[in-house]
């Protein structure tokens, strides 16, 4: 989601138009229309008193857009070749140091056993391929510790 997508959902949550908008803030309703189409972005001035009018706060809606940018253009140029070649535990254990140092403390085969079980069952069950199969367990760990949170 960009920035002006950003802007142009926070408006509609708070159920204002972009007149609405336009008259609050003293711009045009074409200004508002610019802001949420990226076509122009509002200046620092502009964009707290948005973030305010719309209960946001301006750091998160902005790092948000950014962090969530670079992800996905990250996303978009891997490719399995330099997948392969990168250490990902060694790469996300920098921000998560537990990564580092589980592997003395846990019982990976018990877990590994159970995780090998999952995979298989969903490949039979539902005929995914192995990496198809990972993946959705992946996204249902990470949304069973999110709802969990």
């Amino acid at each position: 989601m960009n920035l002006g997508n950003n802007l142009f959902q926070a408006r509609k949550k708070a159920g204002l138009s972009q007149e609405a908008v336009a008259e609050k803030l003293g711009v045009s309703r074409q200004t508002i229309s610019k802001w949420e189409t990226d076509e122009t972005v509002p200046d620092i001035y502009q964009a707290k008193r948005l973030a305010k009018l719309y209960h946001l706060s301006l750091d998160e809606r902005i790092e948000f857009d950014m962090d969530r940018k670079q992800i996905e253009e990250v996303i978009k140029n891997t490719n399995e070749e330099k997948d392969s070649k990168i250490d990902w535990t060694n790469a996300w254990s920098k921000k998560y140091p537990v990564l580092a140092t589980y592997q003395n403390r846990v019982d990976k085969t018990k877990y590994a056993l159970e995780i090998r079980k999952m995979l298989n069952n969903l490949r039979i069950e539902y005929g995914y391929n192995t990496l198809d199969s990972m993946l959705i367990l992946k996204d249902i760990l990470y949304h069973e510790w999110k709802d969990k949170k």
